[in-house]
Order: structure tokens, then C-alpha cells, then sequence
């Protein structure tokens, strides 16, 4: 410690501590701010939530931002960028394109279980950044694809060019799925079960393009010529999803729904209880998929099949679920979101039982790990495709990388075994720190 008084004949203030400006203060302050981003959303995060987290004042933050959406910016692209800088692999030609696969996809995993605190900022509030940033973020993604495609396509040669973008984007929808959820296994068992589904999903036989597949039964969830209740959970819902939360009034939803904003009034409080009720609606249909389902199918795989079946067509048919849900839940009440959380835990919790009874050499949270995983495919292929699929072949396609990212490869059905080697230094330094 330093002396709280000093010596006769000393000068006080000479003895007293410099403090001083950490070299990494700019690397806080983006760490900070993409966790921020990231948990609360972009209009809930201030400066000063910002710089309290950091431990400086607002006034020191703006020395390095001019503001909150530089700070938003730096944060989204500073982390697509690190998926760039992973997949720059330094090798020699003449190396089998097998192994280079499994090196990006090593390199993928570790830089995405780095960033798991903030990788969800990307992949769900990157619709904020302005026009310019989203085209260099769409360049930074594509260059991310076109790398896992390049060593894919030395193997699988015969590959039409939309299905190795399927099975590129499938690879880092399984692998960014663990932004989306807090379960929790040892890193070299998560780095084990996202490498062995991203195999699975690469080695996958797609159908052709062009043909027409025969798809289960869908319905709209929210129905907008079913009466004015209906018709403004619809409005909302779309708008929601379209403008963000924040950004949407309530005169917009009475506009979208074709009624005097007044008459919002008469079914629901405000815009926060159109939002749960909407969300809540959403979360009991689809869990109500399960019990006839379950009663009527005693074998897991089928079982799980026909879950699969239900959840794609229910979720092209309702395109804005998932953006919704992941993007403004935050904005519920701290009730609402346990509500929520516990109705989706059951739903997943269900999944995890069917599939832990179809491959019992997983435990219940990796099968629980396996499931997000191939739900996120369903979210991701479907916002590439803007959830167009007048022939059914998108959905065929997601159904059926769903299957083996939850079953695996017919070569391979088991989770890889973790692999001794040396870890590739953190791109996070706190991480880091942390070890």
C-alpha cells in the first residue's frame, strides 16, 4: 500500500500515486460495450451504463467515441472481424482441404467461445447499423463463407453453389448457436459437440434445387383478419420485427391494424403487454405441438422427426417469432421474461428427453447443447433466405441438417472425443485473464 502521510521534508503531492490510463482502456471499453449491447439491446444501453461499467466517466468515454452508435459500431464490427481474422489460416499448399476444414472450424469454436458474452450483439442487433456498416458487415460474413467453402468445395466438387452456401452458413449458425443460450459444459466438451454437429452438417446430402417437396400442415400464428385483438397482435408482432420495439409507436401498430389509436386501449395496457402477450401466445402454441405428438409416437427418433417437421414449418410460417424473441425480450418485465424462459426451458427440456433416449451416450446437457443448435439452423437459414420458399426445398434442406446436427453423420453419429492439444491464445483478453 502507499503511505497515507510521508516523511518530514518530503513533498506530499511528489509522493502521492500517478494513476494512470491502462493500455488496454480501448479494448475495455469495446468489450464492455458489446456485452452491453449484446444482454440489453441498442436503445436500452446508455454511455453511462457504458462507462460505469468500465469504471470512467461519460465525459472520459466520449474521448474515445463520438457516441453511442460509434461505440454500437465499433463492437459489431470489431466482432465479425475477429471470425475474419480466425478463418485467415497461414499454410502451405498441398494441404489435404480435410484438414484445413477442421481447422477453421477449430478456429471458429474457440474465437466464438471467447466472445460468448457479446457474440449474440451480431447475430441479433447488427439490423441497427447503418446501410454503410451493414454491407461491410455482409462483406466480412461472406468472406467468413467463402473460406469454409473453398477447402468444402475440394472435397465435395460436385456441390451446386447454393448448397454449399447452405451448408457454410449451416456450419456457423450450429457454432454461433451458443451465443443464444446460458447452459454450461467443461469448453473441450462444447468445443467437442459443435465440432462433431458442424462435420455432420458439411458432410450432409442436400436435395436439388428446383424440386418441390411435400411440407406438413402451418398456420399463422398471429391472424390478421381474425378480429381487431388478433389483428393488432399481428401488427405488432411484424412491426416489432421490422422497426425494433423501441422504434415502434403505438400509432403505427393502431395504422398497421386499421383503427384509431385509441382503441388499443381497450384490450391492452400498453405497448410492453402487447409485447408479452404476443410472445407468450407464440411460446404456448409452439410447445403445444408436443403433447400430441408425444401421445401418439412412442419411438424418440420419429418423435423427434415429427417435432423437426413441425417446428420449420411453423417457423417459415411465422418468420417474425424468433427475431422477436431474441431480440426484444428484454424488454418485458423481469415476470414476463421468467414466464418466458420457463415455458421455452420446457419445450427444450422435452427435446433433450427424446434425444437423450435416441443416443444414449449423451448426457442431458449435451443433448440440451445439440438442440439449440439445430433450432438456430431454423432462425439463420430461414433470415438468408428472408424465409422464401414458395417450393419447400429451403425447408427441406433445414429439416434435414436439423437431423444431423441432432443424430450426427452416419459415419460419424458420436460426439468427437476432446482432443489434447495446445490452445490457440484467447482473443479476449479478459477470457484470458480469467483462465
Amino acid at each position: 500500500m502507499y503511505p497515507t502521510s510521508t516523511e518530514p521534508g518530503t513533498n506530499a503531492a511528489a509522493a502521492a500515486p500517478v494513476r494512470r490510463r491502462p493500455k488496454d482502456r480501448k479494448a475495455q471499453i469495446a468489450r464492455a460495450s458489446a456485452e452491453a449491447f449484446s444482454a440489453q439491446g441498442y436503445h436500452a444501453v446508455s454511455m453511462e451504463t457504458i462507462a460505469a461499467k468500465v469504471g470512467i466517466s461519460a465525459a472520459a468515454l466520449y474521448r474515445h467515441y463520438s457516441g453511442k452508435y460509434d461505440l454500437f459500431r465499433g463492437a459489431v464490427l470489431a466482432l465479425s472481424q475477429l471470425l475474419v481474422d480466425c478463418t485467415e489460416l497461414d499454410q502451405p499448399d498441398g494441404v489435404d482441404p480435410a484438414v484445413t476444414l477442421d481447422r477453421l472450424i477449430e478456429a471458429l469454436i474457440d474465437t466464438t467461445l471467447d466472445n460468448r458474452e457479446s457474440g449474440g450483439l451480431y447475430r441479433w442487433h447488427a439490423r441497427y447499423l447503418r446501410a454503410e456498416d451493414q454491407s461491410i458487415l455482409t462483406d466480412q460474413l461472406k468472406l467468413v463463407n467463402r473460406r469454409i467453402q473453398a477447402p468444402l468445395t475440394a472435397i465435395r466438387p460436385s456441390l451446386l453453389v447454393s448448397q454449399r452456401w447452405t451448408l457454410s452458413a449451416g456450419v456457423l449458425s450450429v457454432i454461433g448457436s451458443v451465443v443464444d443460450h446460458g447452459a454450461r459444459l467443461p469448453d473441450n466438451e462444447i468445443r467437442a459437440l459443435l465440432a462433431g454437429a458442424a462435420s455432420a452438417v458439411l458432410a450432409a446430402e442436400l436435395p436439388e434445387p428446383g424440386e418441390v417437396f411435400p411440407r406438413p400442415a402451418s398456420w399463422r400464428i398471429f391472424a390478421e383478419d381474425a378480429g381487431v385483438y388478433e389483428a393488432l397482435l399481428h401488427a405488432s408482432m411484424v412491426l416489432f420485427k421490422d422497426r425494433g420495439y423501441s422504434e415502434t409507436s403505438m400509432a403505427q401498430i393502431a395504422s398497421a391494424a386499421g383503427i384509431p389509436v385509441s382503441g388499443i386501449y381497450r384490450y391492452f395496457s400498453g405497448k410492453c403487454e402487447i409485447l408479452a402477450t404476443g410472445l407468450r401466445r407464440a411460446a404456448d402454441r409452439i410447445s403445444g405441438q408436443l403433447s400430441p405428438i408425444l401421445g401418439a409416437l412412442t419411438e424418440p427418433r420419429q418423435a423427434l422427426n415429427v417435432l423437426i417437421d413441425a417446428y420449420v414449418t411453423t417457423s417459415f410460417a411465422n418468420p417474425e417469432l424468433a427475431a422477436v424473441y431474441y431480440t426484444e425480450r428484454v424488454n418485458l418485465t423481469p415476470a414476463d421474461q421468467m414466464l418466458l424462459r420457463n415455458v421455452q426451458r420446457s419445450t427444450i427440456d422435452s427435446w433433450v428427453r427424446l434425444l437423450t433416449a435416441a443416443r444414449p451416450s449423451l448426457t442431458p446437457m449435451q443433448a440440451r447443447f445439440l438442440v439449440h443448435a439445430a433450432m438456430a439452423l431454423v432462425v439463420d437459414l430461414g433470415r438468408m433466405v428472408d424465409y422464401r420458399d414458395e417450393s419447400g426445398y429451403v425447408q427441406t434442406c433445414v429439416r434435414k441438417l436439423m437431423e444431423v446436427t441432432l443424430f450426427g453423420s452416419p459415419e460419424d453419429p458420436e460426439p468427437r472425443p476432446p482432443r489434447a492439444r495446445a490452445r490457440r491464445r484467447s482473443s479476449n483478453p479478459s477470457r484470458a485473464a480469467r483462465r
